[in-house]
């Protein structure tokens, strides 16, 4: 299995080249990542190269002091670490509930740390949870109109988009429709990239693919070409802690900010 964000990567980098290579020579892509992902995730010094560079090392501690606004999640791709590895080192009864000020252990060798959990704890305020209330829309991209765009769901932006999660992420509930953001040809649809859940990737025109995270039920297949608005998943909250949808757009393997393409609404 993939490893993180990394992985994301490693796949949309070997979807650059699917037009262009025969099958096997894509499949010798994804495998050689694949491997180097592993190697990753074992601890060894052979970390995969996300190349829009948006992960962090690890402390040498191995420890994380929990800040204003974190939230699982977004700890676990900041360091590509797997939420479940989170909570079972840390003891966390409620992932949803952690503490500012609150240590937590990124990897097994690192030193226990007292009430690392958190949870009942009068020291430390509580982390704010995520605000509903949209993101401000940044100003269209230039090459927004090269494609005709739509909205992947209908529910609100709950995390905007920044360098460490290369998207956004819209909430919703557990079954709502995640459609497709633009036509085109589904590069990928699997639960190989782990932190990401079930995930479609979507190749389209100009050098944009799509990146749809999370989903509760995968409906597209690899291969199927499929038009703007097809459903392509069901919502879902695999691999993370409340139902969402993690959508990313990406030109030319750049994570490039979705609310600057798509349309008002």
């Amino acid at each position: 299995m993939v490893a993180g964000t990394s992985g994301l990567s490693a796949l949309l980098v070997a979807s650059q080249f699917s037009r262009r290579m025969p099958r096997i020579w894509l499949v010798m892509v994804v495998m050689s990542m694949a491997v180097l992902a592993g190697c990753a995730s074992r601890g060894t010094q052979a970390p995969v190269a996300d190349m829009s560079s948006g992960s962090a090392s690890v402390p040498s501690s191995g420890l994380y002091v929990v800040r204003p606004g974190d939230t699982l999640y977004k700890i676990s791709q900041m360091y590509n670490v797997d939420v479940s590895t989170l909570v079972q080192l840390n003891n966390i009864s409620d992932p949803g509930q952690l503490r500012v000020g609150q240590t937590l252990r990124l990897r097994g060798d690192a030193p226990q740390v007292a009430s690392s959990a958190g949870m009942g704890s009068d020291s430390g305020a509580a982390v704010e949870p995520a605000k509903a209330s949209e993101p401000a829309k940044p100003s269209r991209a230039g090459d927004a109109g090269l494609i005709s765009w739509g909205w992947p769901a209908q529910g609100k932006v709950i995390q905007g988009f920044s360098s460490n999660t290369k998207g956004v992420d819209i909430g919703g509930n557990v079954g709502d429709p995640v459609i497709a953001a633009a036509s085109g040809k589904v590069m990928y649809a699997g639960n190989g990239v782990r932190g990401l859940g079930n995930l479609v990737l979507i190749g389209h025109s100009n050098s944009f693919i799509t990146a749809y995270a999370h989903n509760e039920k995968l409906l597209v297949k690899t291969g199927q070409e499929v038009k703007k608005g097809d459903r392509i998943a069901l919502m879902g909250q695999t691999d993370t802690t409340s139902p969402r949808l993690h959508f990313e757009i990406r030109r030319s393997g750049t994570p490039v900010n979705p609310l600057a393409y798509l349309p008002e609404r």
